[in-house]
Order: C-alpha cells, then sequence, then structure tokens
C-alpha cells in the first residue's frame, strides 16, 4: 500500500508494552497517522505518546470511540480483547486484536457474529514471511505431492527463571493459546489442512505441551509448544512432508526455506530468482539484508490498512483466524482435561 493511502487512516494502539511498542511501529512504518494510544495508567501513556510519536494519550474506553480514530489495535492483557474490541466495533471501527481473540470459545464466536462486515485481524504475522509464503506457494501448486505429515513445535525459554506476570495466569493451555496457536496457524496456513482431531499431554512443568493431531486431508502431526525449553528464544519450526518433497521453515533462520527431495536438500535463500510472486511480493529488503519479525509485522499492518482501503490481500488473519485458534485451544484443554484423550475440534 502507498503511503499516500495510508497517511489517510487514523489510528490508535491500545497497550503500549512490548506488543503495543510493536504494533505502533509498524502503524507508522505503514505511513498512517498514530492518532491516540492508551497504557494502564496516565503516566505510562503520556510517556508512550512522546516515544511512539502519537498525538496524545488518554483512556482507553474512550480512545476507542473518538470520531478521530479510524482503526483500534488492541494490544492489551488477554481479559481485556473482548470488551474493548466489542466497544470499538460497535463505534464502527476496524479492530486489530492481538491474539488469543479471547479467552473462551463462546466468546470469540461472539465476538466475530458481531464484526459482521468490518475489517478484523488478528496479528498471526509469521504468515508473512517471504519463505512462508513460498511453502505455501509450493503446496498449492502441488510440487509436495499429497502432504501426509505436519510437525514442528514452538519452543522458547522466557518462564525457565523468572516471574511470567500475567501471561503465567489461566490453566493448562497458558502456553498453548499464548504460542501453540501460532504454530497450527501456520501449519493450516501452508498446507491447506485442518486439524480436526488430537490428543494433548501436559509436561509436569506446566508450561509444556505435545499434541499429536489428524487432519482434514489424511495427514498426521505432532508439535511440541514450551515456554520452558532453555536456550530456544523463539523457535518456531514447521515441516510439511508430502509424496514428493518437503519443506521445512523455521523462525529463528528466517531468511531460507529447506527444500527436501529424495536426490537431497536444497537451501532456497529469501531474493532466489524461483520464488512464486506471492512470496516474492513479502520480500522488501535486498538479499543478504535480513528480514525478521518487525518486517512480518510491517507487512500484517499494511494489508490490514488496505483491506480497509477496500482491497483484498491474500492471506490477511481475520476475527475467523482468532475463532479458529480458540477451538484448537478449547480442544488442547478438553483433551489434557479427559487425562491425555482424542478429542474433536469444533468446527
Amino acid at each position: 500500500m502507498s503511503r499516500d493511502v495510508s497517511s489517510a487512516l487514523r489510528v490508535a494502539v491500545l497497550g503500549v508494552g512490548f506488543i503495543g511498542t510493536v504494533h505502533a511501529h509498524a502503524v507508522r512504518a505503514s505511513g498512517a497517522h498514530l492518532v491516540a494510544v492508551a497504557a494502564s495508567d496516565p503516566s505510562r501513556g503520556a510517556d508512550a505518546a512522546r516515544r511512539l510519536g502519537a498525538d496524545r494519550a488518554g483512556d482507553a474506553e474512550e480512545i476507542v470511540v473518538a470520531d478521530d480514530v479510524d482503526v483500534v489495535h488492541v494490544c492489551t492483557p488477554d481479559a481485556l480483547h473482548v470488551p474493548l474490541a466489542r466497544r470499538a466495533l460497535a463505534a464502527g471501527k476496524a479492530v486489530v486484536c492481538e491474539k488469543p481473540l479471547a479467552t473462551t470459545l463462546d466468546d470469540a464466536r461472539a465476538l466475530l457474529d458481531e464484526a459482521g462486515d468490518a475489517v478484523t485481524a488478528v496479528p498471526f504475522v509469521y504468515r508473512f514471511h517471504p519463505m512462508v509464503r513460498e511453502a505455501r506457494a509450493r503446496v498449492a501448486r502441488g510440487d509436495a505431492g499429497a502432504l501426509h505429515l505436519l510437525h514442528g513445535g514452538y519452543l522458547q525459554d522466557w518462564q525457565a527463571a523468572g516471574d511470567p506476570g500475567w501471561r503465567g495466569d489461566g490453566d493448562a493451555t497458558r502456553a498453548f493459546a499464548d504460542v501453540g496457536i501460532h504454530w497450527c496457524d501456520l501449519a493450516e496456513f501452508v498446507s491447506s489442512h485442518r486439524i480436526t482431531r488430537l490428543l494433548a499431554r501436559l509436561a509436569a512443568d506446566g508450561a509444556s505441551t505435545t499434541v499429536l493431531f489428524e487432519t482434514d486431508h489424511g495427514a498426521t502431526g505432532s508439535t511440541t509448544v514450551s515456554q520452558t525449553a532453555i536456550g530456544r528464544r523463539n523457535q518456531l519450526a514447521l515441516s510439511v512432508d508430502g509424496a514428493r518433497a518437503s519443506y521445512g521453515f523455521d523462525q529463528e533462520e528466517p531468511e531460507t526455506l529447506a527444500v527436501r527431495g529424495v536426490d537431497g536438500t536444497v537451501v532456497l535463500p529469501r531474493g532466489s530468482a524461483s520464488m512464486d510472486p506471492s512470496a516474492a511480493r513479502y520480500s522488501r529488503l535486498p538479499p543478504g539484508h535480513p528480514q525478521g519479525y518487525q518486517d512480518c509485522f510491517d507487512a500484517f499492518v499494511s494489508d490490514v490498512y488496505e483491506a480497509v482501503c477496500g482491497e483484498r490481500p491474500d492471506g490477511l488473519p481475520s476475527f475467523a483466524d482468532g475463532v479458529r485458534a480458540a477451538a484448537l485451544t478449547d480442544a488442547v484443554g478438553r483433551s489434557i482435561a479427559a487425562g491425555a484423550t482424542w478429542v474433536e475440534v469444533p468446527t
């Protein structure tokens, strides 16, 4: 999207911690106007407004209905997502809501119903790595053949020591709801499969979960999600394996895609002349100049604003994808509670 078009959009960011700051940088990178920010107390809000270049700071409940706001980004603790998103939708705003969209499946479904035709988005931003798009394009072309196995995991270590804060609140699904849904979203996005049944087992540390699953196209798979995996800062690793080829992506090494065949493995770098146009669209820097997490967020926000302006960007994650994540989290919770038994994923 051109900066001239996006500059007409007036944006508010609610929540100015780590993730709110990432959103605010993406807003400004798009060329949109950061009108307002909201924080947990007035002094934090004023500091954030100066730091992030917002016109003003204020109360979240007031900002979401302000006449000079077109798009609201909800980046608060999880329990505030639904009430703030609901209030913004009722005021006719486009809404970007951090994951999880809601803390229960019923609330996520209700919010999707209330959204109607509004432009909505949930930041499943790993979709916006160019090499993820490359893997997706190759699967869609049939290069891999029929997929039979999806596997990998999302491993972090930040809960191995120290207080997890509000993110440590909640039930046995807290780690899965925080990062496991990113892995599942990526697996389904790349493969076009849907997880239909799963079995989940919680580890003794309470912050690690292993999930076995089946898909609607006959594949099986597994993922391990942990926030106590010492030495793994942020490894989201995915492999999709088919009859003729498999593709491997690792978010800690996002500049390459492993293309595996019976004759060996080719490591495809971002910027390769063979990249599919749908992937090359998101390759914004010359090869050798690494793109990372903030670049994904910038691309995600740019696509959201294209949608607000009437375009239809491919692969934009909406509230429907947030409901899908809530359904997977619900199934994981039910399986754990039942002693690691197979359960159906709600449709």
